[in-house]
C-alpha cells in the first residue's frame, strides 16, 4: 500500500508541478471561478477540475458524480491529482469514477465549518456552519449542477475543521451529499455529552449514507484525538446496528494532522468505492459485470452502471477470439452498453460492429443508422452501412 501511494504521489507532483507550467502545452490541472452568495453575504471563490473524458465528442451524454473539497486552497490540486490517477484507466490504476472535483475556498473557517456556537471569553463568529451548508446545498450544488453534466452523486470532504462540518453534515436528517469524507476532523469542543446528543440526531436516512473517517497521530496529544474519533465511530455504530452500518474509522500512525489530508483522500475514496475497479480481463459475461456494479450501487443507493469504456473494451477482446461462445457473450456486453448508455454513438456504432461479425445485417445497419442520428458526422458508421446494403443487396 505504502509502495503504491509513493507512486501515485509521484504522479501527483508531477501534474501539480506542470499545472503551474508557463509553457505553450502547459497541463492544466483546473480552473478558478467566483459565485456571489446571498446567504453568505459575500463572494466565494472556488476551482473546478473536469475528468480526462468530460470534452471528448465520444463522451458527451455521460454525466459525473461531483466532490466538493472543503478548503479549497489547501487541498484542491492535490485532491484533484490524487483523482485524476485514481479514475484513469490508461494505466490500470482506475478506482473510483470520473468526478467533476470542486474547491471551495475558505473566508473564515472559525464561522463557516462550525455548527455550534462555542462560546469563549472573547466574542467569536462560531455557529455559522449550518448557514454553510444551506448555501452548499442550496446555492452552490444548482449552480454546478446547471453548468456542468453532473450526475446526483454527491461526495462531501473536510479536513480538521472542514471535517467537523462533515461529520455534521452527515448527521443531518436530510442532505443533499451522499458519501462523505471527514479527515481528522476536529471534535475538540465535543465532550461525552455533546457528542451523545449529536449521535442520537441520526436518523435511519444518516445512517444509510456512507461515512469515512480519518484519524492521525498527534504525538503526545494522541490519546485525546484519537479517543474521541473511537467514541464518535462506536457510538454510531450502536446506533446503526451491524446490518445498516456504512462508516469506517481509519487510523494512520505514520501521519500528523498536518500529512494525513492525502493518503487518507485515497483511502477513502477507495474504501467508498470499493469493488468499481474492475479490469476488462475481469469481465467474463454481461450478466456477470451488471450484477457486479449492481452491488456497489445498492451499497451506495446510486445506480452505478458498469463503465462504458470497461464493457466496450471487454467486449472487443472477446469478439476477436476464435470462440462462437465467446463471440456471442461479446455481442450481450455491447447490447448492455447500448441498454445503459441510450444516447451514447459509440455504444451502437460497436453494437453495429457487433451483430456484422455475428452476421445479423438487418440489426448492424439498424445499429448504425442509431449511431448517426446521435452523431451525424460518425463517418465509420456512414462507411458500413454502405458496405453492409451492397452485400444485403
Amino acid at each position: 500500500m505504502r509502495t503504491r501511494f509513493l507512486i501515485a504521489l509521484l504522479f501527483l507532483i508531477t501534474v501539480t508541478r506542470l499545472g503551474y507550467s508557463q509553457m505553450a502545452n502547459e497541463v492544466v490541472v483546473g480552473s478558478k471561478y467566483s459565485i456571489h452568495s446571498e446567504l453568505l453575504g459575500e463572494t466565494r471563490e472556488y476551482w473546478v477540475s473536469l475528468p480526462d473524458s468530460y470534452d471528448l465528442e465520444s463522451e458527451s451524454h455521460k454525466t459525473y458524480p461531483i466532490l466538493i473539497v472543503l478548503d479549497g486552497r489547501s487541498h484542491f490540486r492535490s485532491v484533484s491529482g490524487m483523482h485524476s490517477f485514481m479514475s484513469t484507466s490508461r494505466s490500470g490504476s482506475r478506482r473510483v469514477p470520473e468526478m467533476i472535483i470542486v474547491g471551495v475556498a475558505s473566508t473564515n473557517r472559525e464561522r463557516d465549518f462550525t455548527p455550534d456556537k462555542i462560546v469563549t471569553r472573547r466574542e467569536n463568529e462560531t455557529g455559522g456552519g449550518d448557514n454553510f451548508l444551506n448555501f452548499l446545498e442550496t446555492e452552490f450544488i444548482p449552480f454546478l449542477n446547471n453548468t456542468y453534466r453532473s450526475s446526483s452523486f454527491k461526495v462531501l470532504m473536510g479536513h480538521s475543521l472542514g471535517g467537523l462540518l462533515v461529520t455534521h453534515a452527515y448527521l443531518k436528517a436530510e442532505s443533499t451529499f451522499n458519501a462523505f469524507i471527514a479527515i481528522d476532523p476536529s471534535f475538540g469542543n465535543w465532550d461525552a455529552d455533546t457528542m451523545d446528543q449529536k449521535v442520537e440526531t441520526a436518523t435511519d436516512s444518516s445512517l444509510n449514507r456512507f461515512l469515512y473517517i480519518a484519524t492521525a497521530n498527534w504525538g503526545t496529544r494522541n490519546l485525546r484525538n484519537r479517543d474521541r474519533h473511537v467514541r464518535f465511530y462506536e457510538s454510531l455504530h450502536r446506533r446503526a446496528g451491524s446490518d445498516q452500518f456504512r462508516a469506517q474509522l481509519e487510523y494512520f500512525e505514520d501521519e500528523n494532522h498536518g500529512s494525513v489530508p492525502l493518503m487518507a483522500f485515497y483511502n477513502g475514496m477507495s474504501t467508498l468505492f470499493e469493488g468499481y475497479g474492475m479490469t476488462y480481463r475481469d469481465v467474463t459475461s454481461s450478466e456477470q459485470v451488471a450484477s457486479h456494479y449492481e452491488v456497489i450501487s445498492d451499497r451506495l443507493s446510486h445506480d452505478f452502471k458498469p463503465p462504458e469504456e470497461l464493457v466496450n473494451r471487454a467486449g472487443y477482446q472477446m469478439l476477436r477470439q476464435d470462440d462462437e461462445k465467446q463471440k456471442a457473450s461479446a455481442l450481450e456486453l455491447f447490447e448492455l452498453n447500448a441498454s445503459n448508455y441510450p444516447m451514447s454513438f459509440n455504444a451502437f456504432d460497436s453494437l453495429g460492429e457487433a451483430y456484422h461479425a455475428m452476421g445479423e445485417t438487418k440489426k448492424a445497419i439498424e445499429s448504425y443508422q442509431r449511431s448517426l442520428e446521435l452523431n451525424a458526422g460518425n463517418e465509420n458508421a456512414k462507411t458500413q452501412i454502405k458496405v453492409l446494403e451492397k452485400q444485403k443487396g
